[in-house]
Parts: C-alpha cells; sequence; structure tokens
C-alpha cells in the first residue's frame, strides 16, 4: 500500500499548484505580486490616508468659520388690548469666527503632522517587512524542495544498492544481513518521502497566501554561487546604523515629539484665547410689536476669553502628558536596544553562515571522495553495503544544508538591512540575479526505477555466516 499512498500525496501536491503559471517566478517577482496583495500592507497605505487627513483637520482650527442660520415661523398674537393678529417672522444670520491667538491648535497641528511622518514610517515598514516575509517564504519553498529532492536521490541510491546486495546474496558475495539493511533504509526513506511532501505542499501554501497566486515552479540558486560578506565589514557600524535610523527608531522618536508637544498643548489652556468675531442679520417682523417691520444688523470685533479657574484639571493634564512623555523616551531607548540586538544577531548571522558555507562546501568535497572510495571497497569486498549507504547518506545531508546554509546567509543579509531601513526592492533584484531557472521541476518524482518499491522475501541463511557455501 506505500507506492498508491506516495502517488496520492505527490498528486495532492500537484492539485495545489494547479492552474499556475509555466513560467517560473524570481524573488522579485513574488515580492512585487504580494505587495498588491498583502492585508498588512493594504492596512498600513489606509492607516496612512486616514492619518494625513488629520493635517486639514487640525487646520481648520486656525482659519475662519462661517455659519449660517435662518428662522422662519408662523406666530399668531391675542390680547385683551388689542384684536389677533396673525403673521410670519423672519430671521436671517451669517456668523464668523476667525482664531486670532490659539497655541492649543497650533500644536495640534505640528502633531497631526508628526502623526503623518509615523503612519508614513509605519507604512515603510510594513513593505520592507513583507520583503523579508517573501523572501523568507520563498527560501522555505526552495529548502523544502531541497529536503524532498535529498530523500528521493536517497531513495534510488539505497534502491540500486539494494538491488546490488540482493544480487550479491544471491550469488553467496552478500550476507542477508546487507539485503536487510538496504531495505530497511528503504523503508525509512520513503517514510521521510511522506513527510517533504505534505512539508513542501504546506511551505508552497504560505508563500502562495503571501503572493495571491500559486506558482509551481521557483528560480532556484545558481550552481557554485560565491556569497559576498556584509558592507560596512564592522559590526558597530550596523548596530549604531540601526539605533539611528530604523524605522522603528524613526517612529519613537516622532512619538516622543509628539508628547513632548502635547505637554505644550496642555499648558496651553490656561492661555487667553482671542477670536475675531462677526455677524451680519436681518430681520422681519420679529415680534408682535414690530410687525411689517424689517432690520438689518451687523457686528464687528473681537472676543477674548480668559480661563480664570478651572478645579486643577489644567495642572492634571499638564503632570499625565509628563508622565506619558517619559514613557515615550523610555519606550524608545527600548526600542533603540531591540533593534541594535537585532542588528547584531543578523551581522553574526551572516558570518557565521558564510563560514558554515565554506565548511560544507569542504564537507561535500570530503563526503563525494568519502562515497567514491566506500563504493570501490564495496566491489572489492573491503566495504559492506551499510557503509556504502551511510556514506550517500552523509554526502546527500551535506548537499542539503550547504542549500540550507546559503539561504540563511541570503535572508540574514537582507534582515541586517531591514534594521537600518535600508532594505529596498532593489536589493530583491540583486538577490534575483543569483537565481536561475531550472532544468527540470523539483516538484515533480524522478522516473521510477526497474523496483520501484522492493520489498524482501526472507531468506533462510545458506551457512553458518549466511553465504552459499559458508
Amino acid at each position: 500500500m506505500k507506492a498508491p499512498i506516495l502517488s496520492a500525496m505527490t498528486l495532492a501536491l500537484a492539485l495545489t499548484s494547479a492552474g499556475a503559471s509555466a513560467q517560473s517566478m524570481d524573488l522579485a517577482q513574488a515580492f512585487r505580486e504580494a505587495l498588491s496583495n498583502d492585508t498588512v500592507v493594504a492596512s498600513a497605505r489606509a492607516q496612512l490616508a486616514a492619518t494625513r487627513e488629520r493635517v486639514p483637520q487640525a487646520q481648520a482650527g486656525l482659519l475662519p468659520s462661517v455659519t449660517g442660520s435662518a428662522v422662519v415661523n408662523r406666530q399668531m398674537v391675542d390680547t385683551n388690548v388689542a384684536p389677533r393678529r396673525d403673521f410670519t417672522g423672519q430671521n436671517y444670520s451669517v456668523n464668523l469666527t476667525y482664531p486670532l491667538y490659539r497655541l492649543q491648535n497650533i500644536e495640534t497641528l505640528e502633531q497631526s503632522k508628526l502623526q503623518a511622518a509615523i503612519a508614513e514610517a509605519q507604512l515603510a515598514q510594513a513593505q520592507q517587512d513583507l520583503a523579508v516575509r517573501v523572501s523568507q517564504a520563498y527560501f522555505d519553498v526552495l529548502a523544502s524542495q531541497d529536503t524532498l529532492a535529498t530523500i528521493r536521490a536517497q531513495k534510488r541510491a539505497i534502491t540500486e544498492q539494494l538491488a546490488s546486495a540482493r544480487r550479491n546474496f544471491e550469488v553467496g558475495t552478500a550476507t542477508i544481513t546487507d539485503q536487510q539493511e538496504a531495505q530497511a533504509r528503504f523503508d525509512l526513506t520513503q517514510a521521510q518521502e511522506f513527510v517533504a511532501i505534505n512539508d513542501l505542499a504546506v511551505k508552497r501554501a504560505n508563500l502562495t497566501q503571501l503572493v495571491g497566486k500559486p506558482s509551481t515552479r521557483l528560480q532556484v540558486l545558481r550552481k557554485g554561487l560565491t556569497l559576498a560578506p556584509p558592507s560596512p565589514a564592522s559590526e558597530s557600524a550596523w548596530t549604531e546604523n540601526a539605533r539611528q535610523s530604523s524605522l522603528l527608531v524613526q517612529q519613537s522618536k516622532v512619538g516622543v515629539e509628539v508628547a513632548r508637544r502635547e505637554i505644550n498643548k496642555q499648558r496651553h489652556a490656561s492661555r487667553p484665547t482671542v477670536d475675531l468675531v462677526s455677524s451680519l442679520g436681518h430681520a422681519r417682523s420679529a415680534a408682535a410689536n414690530f410687525i411689517g417691520i424689517n432690520s438689518t444688523s451687523a457686528l464687528l470685533g473681537v472676543q477674548v476669553a480668559v480661563p480664570l479657574y478651572t478645579g486643577g484639571a489644567i495642572d492634571a493634564r499638564v503632570r499625565e502628558a509628563a508622565s506619558l512623555r517619559d514613557k515615550a523616551e523610555t519606550d524608545l531607548e527600548n526600542v533603540r536596544r531591540q533593534v541594535e540586538q537585532s542588528a547584531r544577531q543578523s551581522f553574526l548571522g551572516v558570518n557565521s553562515g558564510l563560514a558554515q558555507v565554506s565548511a560544507l562546501e569542504a564537507a561535500e568535497k570530503s563526503s563525494q571522495l568519502a562515497l567514491d572510495s566506500n563504493l570501490l571497497g564495496y566491489q572489492v569486498g573491503v566495504r559492506i553495503n551499510i557503509d556504502v549507504l551511510n556514506a550517500q547518506q552523509q554526502l546527500f545531508n551535506t548537499q542539503r544544508d550547504l542549500a540550507k546554509a546559503r539561504y540563511d546567509v541570503l535572508l540574514n543579509g537582507l534582515r541586517l538591512k531591514f534594521t537600518s531601513a535600508a532594505l529596498s526592492e532593489a536589493d530583491l533584484q540583486a538577490l534575483s540575479s543569483l537565481l536561475e531557472i531550472p532544468a527540470t521541476d523539483p516538484t515533480e518524482p524522478p522516473p521510477a526505477p526497474p523496483s520501484a518499491n522492493p520489498t524482501v522475501t526472507p531468506v533462510a541463511p545458506r551457512g553458518p555466516m549466511g553465504r552459499v557455501g559458508g
């Protein structure tokens, strides 16, 4: 039942990618697609548009306001000294108020501009964070593809080794143990293949959710790729740049300034306000004793309002604003420490990753030599089947780990630039130049060997050591 189950899982993976473009997708293209599809970026963009509207709202507090009113009513007057009278009264007026001295409104305007700057930084942060998330999802798919390819390569090699062990046993040059060990390795590898297929489907679904459309083929890293170290090569340069330029730090800095202006705004509540006021009115038969009389009035003057006593509310609001300013400054320092640590971690991740890549490249060559030696030794009888299987597994695992180390270096490089607000689409274009179209679709299973699902029929040993004529 193993082969049908594996075929079903392979078919499920293919169905997951159904309807995808036949063309391969690179990292920059994936980011552009995600930029128009991501809900986090869309939310930040809408928040920016809403926050920008606070600026004209605050400006309105420093501009004239004009209101108009009209009152028309039907009145009836009946007294004991005069006959009943019915008439229509009309009253029209236009009123103007022009703030001349309102310090609180000035602070509100400046705060609205600062809040718009925070929203702009939040949008930029969401876009750069999306670049990192898309890159992570993209390389996760590539790593999952590498894992599946490694397992399938192991499976092919184990199948060949199992067939070899069976032939050698039949002619008496190998023990039944070699055959059983190869069979056990084959069964274990097939179980691992189930897991790898499922993991690849999950990773592809994650990328599809970000990008908004499926893609069966992704461009992969070129062979023999040489990765460059971070520039500048100084850790302190990156951490200091992060402390000053990080988008999170920029938002916190502006937040401190908003809090400082809030203190001034609350203090200005105790200052007088001066407004220019004007009104123009027209009345017709407004009262019973003015029936038939029309009147027009105009007013122009200056209105001054001085708060004399507010019950201590102003002082309390000033103290509250001062405490919030202290909190904003503490939060700023906390953010600086966090981004500094993130920059340090990413910088060290790049350098340690480069060292790991170099070591794994050497290990790949050594593992290949070890495999060649074990194959030769097995042919001449000085190595057993398990030695060859171990050498094959070591080589395949080294190749998988080498690819994963390269992905980690590239991702840490992007995160390092993100901590300094230096990440842009140009960086993704540069990474895309390191990719190439795969010769074959990594999600497609390889051609089945002559015995795709070998099974062993137990054979009684033919001698004390399980050899013919032993």
